[in-house]
């Protein structure tokens, strides 16, 4: 099944911004927040309006491909990426070196070894809510992994919902790595940008190193927080502009 994408503002340069797993529609546009020219936000199978995964769908090598095909499609020079989203850019760059000239890569939380042990068992633990339709149990669990005293909303609501369609990759994606060997990246020629956070489990600032170690050509952020896209958020549109424009 094809994802969904959709455009906003016109004109150059087209970025596509890509969302991390379980993002809502309104998450998955956060980063294409204030971006010059044109930005085209995708919505990957089981998110949002797109249909729901096919078996054996979830791994870095179906969601790259959707993504880079998405990317021809609408001639998109740049791109974003959150977690999930950030892993299949990072597949990409090492499949097409020269695909992308810019490369914003928003919590990256694998490159070539799959997430920790703690990690997968948080995955686990949401997927087996979702298998229970234990709608309470998950969104306790949403909000266990949220900044104590940040403006939500009903985002801890939205968030559950939007998991529910998506067991098998809460159960299959933690266990994989975007790639074999980080050293492809090296050829890469985009400039890069990568952004991390520090007491974030799930996505290791350590990840976020290796990471920006692997391209040629990439600066690193690491922001103070276990969730800068609702604490940061300012900040982290004021840098992506800086990036990106």
């Amino acid at each position: 099944m094809a994802p969904r994408w959709a455009t906003h503002g016109r004109g150059g340069p087209v970025t596509l911004v890509v969302h991390g797993l379980g993002a809502t529609e309104g998450e998955a546009r956060i980063p294409a927040s204030g971006l010059p020219g044109t930005r085209v936000v995708v919505m990957l199978p089981g998110h949002g309006e797109a249909p729901d995964a096919p078996s054996g769908y979830w791994n870095y090598s179906s969601i790259a491909a959707d993504v880079l095909a998405v990317a021809d499609e609408v001639g998109a020079t740049r791109a974003v990426g959150v977690s999930m989203g950030s892993g299949a850019l990072t597949r990409i760059a090492a499949e097409h070196p020269d695909r992308f000239e810019r490369l914003a890569l928003l919590l990256p939380a694998a490159l070539d070894r799959p997430r920790s042990i703690a990690a997968n068992w948080s995955f686990e633990r949401l997927a087996d809510a979702v298998a229970a339709g234990d709608g309470a149990q998950l969104r306790k669990l949403v909000a266990e992994d949220l900044p104590p005293g940040a403006e939500l909303g009903d985002y801890v609501e939205q968030r559950a919902h939007a998991l529910l369609r998506l067991e098998d990759a809460l159960r299959e994606l933690p266990e994989q790595a975007p790639l074999a060997d980080a050293s492809a990246l090296s050829s890469a020629n985009s400039d890069v940008l990568v952004v991390g956070a520090t007491d974030d489990p799930l996505h290791p600032a350590e990840v976020a190193k290796s990471v920006a170690a692997a391209f040629a050509r990439a600066r690193l952020e690491i922001f103070p927080s276990p969730a800068p896209m609702l604490t940061h958020r300012r900040e982290l549109r004021r840098l992506l502009v800086d990036f990106l424009a």
